[in-house]
């Protein structure tokens, strides 16, 4: 159930939505120019002109909107790696170091248990969220000595583990009172599952929660076939993999209506819209 590496596959494309949904900061939606793969390792190593507002460590709110609109800007993806355990959250940042860019740190709901241990009460998704904030809280302890800037994320969170939201969201704001930003960077709400109607509100009900205390929420529309975390869409209907823009404008309209964060900007969400993404480690030429 708990692997200690997750699919290059997931990883970019979790990558791409944040920065496909980077264009809800400046409310437009434009199309982009293609990406060309062809650039070497040595071509792409550093990057050495990041926003004034992005230092090493774990960033949050302005700096992590000027972040993600930088890669926009310049065309890369940020690599967005779920771990189980601090060795795995090591080697991340590590890498990262190496290549000198930023690095997304993601956090899964049986990842977040997996940390606590698998003989930790989980009642009330206890474990998950004990787990997910212990991993957070060694990313801040450790983060500032790799010298990178880190994103710290969670990933899908559909409607029967808003109790793990909501836990760490608790935290969230525990550590905001304290310390003037919030804990993590970022949550992820993938209530795709769910009418469109209800997907959205309850976003727009959580996001004007976590702007009190700068978040960006992540949202979903549409489905990502295949099986990742006990979620199993392997076998949905094909026209549920991809997201109509109608869609996108619903949510784009309700949720720059929540106005502004706690930090003056505007209230900071993305959109992981669907075009045909799959979990799962494939052949070439074999995915379905």
């Amino acid at each position: 159930q708990y692997r200690a590496a997750k699919m290059f596959a997931k990883s970019l494309v979790l990558a791409l939505a944040f920065l496909a949904g980077a264009n809800a900061f400046t409310g437009s939606f434009a199309s982009r120019r293609p990406v060309s793969m062809s650039a070497t390792a040595s071509e792409t190593k550093t990057f050495p002109k990041l926003p004034a507002t992005v230092k090493p460590g774990v960033v949050t709110g302005t700096a992590l909107k000027d972040l993600l609109q930088y890669a926009k800007d310049n065309e890369f993806a940020i690599p967005g790696v779920n771990i189980v355990g601090t060795s795995s959250i090591n080697a991340c940042m590590e890498a990262a170091k190496k290549t000198g860019g930023p690095i997304m740190v993601t956090f899964s709901r049986g990842g977040g248990q997996f940390i606590a241990g698998k003989a930790a009460d989980n009642s009330d998704d206890a474990a998950c969220i004990a787990g997910a904030v212990a991993g957070a809280l060694h990313v801040r302890t450790v983060a500032e000595l790799y010298g990178v800037p880190v994103i710290l994320h969670t990933d899908h969170c559909c409607k029967a583990w808003l109790p793990w939201f909501d836990g760490m969201l608790d935290a969230n704001e525990k550590y905001f009172e304290k310390n003037g930003e919030p804990l993590f960077s970022s949550h992820m709400l993938d209530l795709s599952e769910e009418p469109l109607e209800e997907n959205i509100d309850i976003c727009y009900d959580y996001l004007k929660r976590m702007s009190k205390v700068n978040l960006l929420l992540e949202m979903e529309l549409g489905i990502t076939g295949g099986e990742e975390d006990g979620v199993d869409n392997t076998d949905v209907d094909s026209s549920k993999l991809y997201t109509q823009p109608e869609e996108v404008w619903q949510v784009y309209e309700k949720l720059t209506s929540v106005g502004k964060a706690a930090n003056g900007d505007d209230a900071m969400f993305t959109v992981a819209a669907a075009f045909g993404n799959v979990h799962g480690v494939y052949a070439p030429g074999n995915v379905r």
